[in-house]
């Protein structure tokens, strides 16, 4: 975030672009046995969202069916996920991973994690919106009935979307500091609640000087702090948080890591990641993360992946030969 690097994605819009043409080589793709798979990887992960848009609307008007119905349909496992992912307007792939992290069996925090903890109050804003669009219900409410303790307060904190913009006070960072590091040396409930307030609500100019005085004060970082004073999801969310303030794209590349090498490849991980990110920062979060494991992601994911889905979660990593 403030490395003053500029943010850069991977998919960028097809200069020559005619969505009537894209439509009908998706529906040949479709006929006959089988499937051409590679069709549909080389035109829709070659398209912007606002493209794939507009092709599933001509697709729509000239056959009279549902690309993303057909998608289901013709596909399966994960590069079914890959391919159906691309095809929604980016708030609303947030909201399906979201509804399918509560709903499914079991709650999946770290999804609620990975995109809580690193949206904007803007994006919050048209999530909340969009998920009661889709779902009739409230994304709070859900997410009040579905997790428990600091962590379901911290996330209902970050869900309203009120993190102050633009501001930094260097006395009032000293302050927080202070508050910090006595939530680290109390771990009462109350000194959760603070811990939690500061991090959920104050701006991220505020919270990088909190940091730099949090270290003066203690002489170690604040994610060292918190991980050895907390456990649990509640201490995962306050890590994620102070990362996405440091540097977002930082904290992609790490949750990356640890899907790919720590939980033997998650793939609704990598695929969430990869999709949500690809116009956004996808290119900053393969340097950050050749920079900081060794290895490049394309290396990492053609070791685990395979087949079509390999394929298409490289298209999507957009690389040239170098880049293995």
């Amino acid at each position: 975030m403030y490395s003053g690097e500029f943010m850069q994605g991977t998919i960028y819009p097809a200069q020559y672009f005619n969505p009537g043409m894209d439509a009908e080589m998706l529906y040949g793709a479709f006929q006959g046995m089988g499937c051409d798979k590679d069709v549909l990887i080389d035109i829709l992960t070659q398209r912007s969202n606002a493209q794939r848009l507009m092709i599933a609307e001509a697709y729509r008007e000239v056959y009279g069916r549902d690309l993303i119905t057909d998608l289901k349909e013709n596909l399966s496992h994960h590069f079914k996920q890959v391919m159906v992912g691309l095809m929604y307007p980016p708030v609303l792939y947030d909201v399906h991973e979201l509804r399918h992290a509560m709903k499914g069996a079991g709650t999946d925090e770290n999804c609620l994690i990975d995109i809580l903890a690193s949206r904007t109050n803007e994006e919050i804003y048209r999530i909340k919106e969009a998920y009661s669009m889709e779902y009739n219900s409230d994304l709070q409410q859900d997410l009040y009935f579905e997790t428990s303790g600091h962590f379901r307060d911290t996330l209902i904190n970050l869900v309203q979307g009120v993190r102050a913009q633009g501001y930094a006070d260097p006395v009032m960072a000293a302050q927080d500091a202070m508050v910090l590091w006595e939530a680290c040396q109390q771990k009462t409930g109350g000194h959760k609640n603070m811990l939690q307030m500061i991090l959920c609500n104050k701006s991220y100019q505020q919270l990088w000087m909190v940091f730099q005085e949090f270290q003066s004060i203690s002489g170690q970082d604040i994610t060292s702090a918190i991980r050895s004073c907390y456990d649990g999801y509640f201490q995962e969310l306050c890590v994620a948080i102070i990362l996405c303030v440091r540097d977002r794209s930082s904290y992609f590349a790490y949750r990356l890591y640890n899907a790919i090498h720590e939980l033997g490849f998650h793939n609704q991980t990598v695929i969430r990641i990869l999709v949500s990110r690809s116009e956004v920062d996808l290119m900053n979060i393969r340097r950050r993360y050749k920079e900081r494991y060794g290895k490049s992601l394309f290396h990492d994911i053609k070791h685990y992946a395979s087949g079509h889905y390999e394929r298409a979660l490289i298209a999507l990593l957009a690389g040239d030969v170098e880049d293995y």
